[in-house]
């Protein structure tokens, strides 16, 4: 039978299967369904088959073929949580921090994000999805096929739109998939300093029908935690976005936990990201739940902070783990999973395999794409990368440099 690429002889093929027909959850994380001597048929964009080599040769053939020897095949990597649409940068800010100033306290005096919405405002959209390409095509390179991005840059009804326009001319002119997340509230911008119970009835009076009727954002997100939103204010504005018809996310417990977790469980949001200071309860009710719980190890890496997400106790719990960069110009300018994935072996003790698994299937269910993307079974996107590493565990065990030597994107070679 006739493919249109074939991939062959892989000292390990990482297929990543799914399990019980979803995401590999708690203490079963990390099944990379190895196949020693692998090989992989892809047409029309699908992967059509996977075996050992010798046994696909048999049956199919291609005008196109990579060998794979001495190299690690696995699917692209899903990257569910990113801010990589902004103007400007904050380095000045990293400085501060290196002096002892915090998060907190550059952010009070109108620095973080802030700083960031007011460049991010200045700029014109072709200025903007000038400056946020290259972080992409980077990504790509580094093997992210797949990434969410989010707008809350704007934090106003025009500029918000202008991200989210931004966000969908990236998609329509990169080969890799973006996914695109309305996050009108992700701080209270200056203007409503003192009036932020006036800056919510914005977000659901006129900015998220706004968004919902551009038909570019297919979740809604929010940053519930100190000095941002009240959990109230967040259950409010998310409620609104569902009604819209947008999937809710989180940001919750990266520096207090308001019982945003437990928020976006009862909401069923599709995930729930950062994670630093959850609860005990909180850990369990995610054990129980579809919601994801996404890990960002580059933010308190960034930051300089001890603490990261407890992994371990949410994989006791039987919850689902995802990893993701978290690029974003003030705390986590991060555009590599593969360190991502170094990161979360060494801060939140988990094995490659794992961290693997986090990073491709599980992270693609954080973005609904779980039946699509992050895995290599039959019948799955051809989304696939070839690391120049000769077996999985070096890939958290490496760290500093690309292992990505080829990128498949639908079947197409694109690096």
């Amino acid at each position: 039978m006739k493919a249109d690429l074939f991939i062959h002889s892989a000292t390990q093929l990482c297929v990543v299967p799914h399990h019980d027909g979803g995401p590999q959850r708690g203490r079963r994380l990390g099944d990379l369904g190895i196949i020693e001597d692998g090989a992989l048929a892809c047409a029309d964009g699908r992967v059509v088959a996977v075996g050992r080599t010798e046994t696909l040769r048999a049956d199919w053939w291609a005008p196109v073929e990579i060998d794979a020897s001495e190299r690690v095949v696995c699917p692209g990597f899903v990257d569910p949580h990113t801010h990589v649409v902004w103007a400007g940068d904050r380095a000045d800010e990293f400085v501060q921090r290196i002096g002892g100033a915090t998060y907190q306290e550059i952010m009070a005096s109108g620095g973080g994000i802030m700083s960031t919405v007011r460049t991010t405002r200045a700029a014109p959209l072709a200025q903007l999805v000038a400056e946020s390409r290259p972080r992409l095509e980077r990504m790509l390179a580094h093997g992210t096929t797949t990434v969410e991005v989010k707008s809350g840059y704007g934090l106003g009804t025009t500029s918000e739109l202008k991200m989210l326009q931004a966000i969908a001319a990236l998609d329509a002119t990169l080969p890799l998939t973006i996914v695109p997340t309305f996050l009108g509230a992700h701080a209270v911008p200056t203007e409503f300093a003192h009036d932020p119970a006036g800056y919510v009835d914005l977000v659901v009076e006129e900015m998220l029908p706004a968004a919902a009727d551009s038909g570019i954002p297919r979740f809604c997100d929010i940053f519930c935690d100190v000095g941002a939103f009240t959990l109230e204010q967040s259950r409010r504005v998310l409620t609104a976005a569902r009604a819209l018809g947008m999937i809710p996310k989180i940001h919750a417990d990266e520096f207090e936990s308001l019982g945003g977790t437990a928020l976006a469980v009862e909401l069923g949001a599709i995930s729930a990201d950062h994670l630093v200071r959850t609860t005990a309860t909180e850990i369990e009710l995610l054990g129980h739940a579809d919601t994801v719980a996404v890990a960002l190890p580059a933010t308190p890496f960034g930051l300089g902070h001890r603490d990261y997400t407890p992994a371990s106790d949410i994989l006791a719990a039987g919850g689902i783990l995802a990893l993701a960069t978290d690029c974003n110009p003030g705390t986590a300018w991060c555009e590599s999973m593969p360190f991502v994935i170094a990161l979360a072996c060494r801060t939140m003790h988990l094995t490659p395999a794992q961290a693997l698994v986090a990073a491709t299937l599980n992270s693609a269910y954080a973005v609904g794409l779980g039946e699509e993307v992050g895995s290599l079974e039959v019948d799955r996107a051809a989304d696939v990368i070839i690391l120049d590493l000769p077996d999985v565990n070096h890939l958290g065990y490496r760290f500093g440099a690309n292992p990505v030597q080829r990128v498949i994107k639908g079947g197409r070679i694109i690096l």
